[in-house]
């Protein structure tokens, strides 16, 4: 199966944002492309944390949702909304949310960021507490491709990266691809992002897809971007530096049978 990471450079106009998602989204089709995934904050990176509370949606209702609807359907693939601010009982406070759309525009699946992040190196701060609810529960989802075989797929967003029992809890459940929409910061991104997700695919002998933001955004924010396809053994598939564009791979069954034949390491598990 053909899967798509699309890398953004969002900026603070959502209008904008969607039409750059839309115009990487019929590129993924293009090629082929069954399962594409948007970076997280893919719909805006905001002058201010307090920007998103002004986009939040509810379920089934919003632009972004009905946006996210119609390019499934019309591209005839499947399209993970990286997050959007999603409403909550706080009206100080949103979910950042990740939606995945079938391409018959239906609503497969929804996660709630659990891990919310939290940095302050003398220079940089961020606290995504203090503007977002972190969600409490894991969600996967089963993809069919178009070759009659079933996918099993892990939902995590950006920071929850760092806490691999999030996806042991994935590979327990029988998961053979992780996604990981991102806005890693470039500090943060180029100490670790390529070796968590490396880590996270070879400790669960799973596919990893990782969408990021990568470049200056119009708030000033730099991001780490290096959007990428790692397999199961651990090895990059292809990735991308910077700048909005696609990360095209293909998944393998067999590559999946092969590593985990070759070293089952989740059956020598014994804590």
């Amino acid at each position: 199966m053909k899967v798509a990471a699309l890398q953004m450079v969002s900026g603070t106009q959502r209008s904008d944002n969607l039409a750059m998602a839309r115009r990487l989204l019929e590129q993924a089709a293009a090629a082929g492309a069954e399962l594409a995934v948007l970076p997280e904050y893919f719909c805006a990176m905001g002058l201010r944390d307090t920007d998103k509370l002004a986009l939040r949606e509810t379920p089934g209702d919003g632009v972004v949702q009905a946006f996210l609807a119609r390019a499934a359907q019309e591209l005839q693939m499947w399209v993970v909304g990286g997050t959007l601010p999603m409403q909550t009982g706080d009206p100080a406070r949103v979910r950042n949310t990740t939606l995945v759309y079938a391409p018959s525009g239906q609503c497969a699946a929804r996660y709630d960021k659990i891990h919310l992040f939290r940095f302050d190196n003398g220079r940089e701060h961020f606290d995504e507490s203090r503007v977002i609810e972190a969600g409490a529960a894991p969600v996967h989802f089963d993809l069919t491709a178009r070759t009659g075989h079933t996918w099993r797929i892990g939902l995590s967003v950006c920071y929850d990266l760092r806490f691999p029992e999030l996806y042991r809890l994935y590979a327990h459940a029988g998961a053979d691809l992780l996604l990981v929409p991102s806005a890693f910061t470039h500090t943060t991104g180029q100490a670790h992002w390529e070796l968590l997700l490396r880590a996270r695919a070879v400790e669960n002998l799973a596919y990893v897809l990782a969408p990021a933001q990568g470049g200056v955004h119009e708030n000033g924010r730099q991001t780490w971007g290096h959007s990428m396809l790692v397999d199961p053994w651990g090895q990059i598939v292809n990735t991308l530096a910077q700048g909005p564009g696609v990360v095209l791979g293909d998944l393998d069954t067999g590559r999946v049978r092969q590593v985990r034949t070759q070293l089952p390491a989740q059956e020598h598990r014994v804590l």
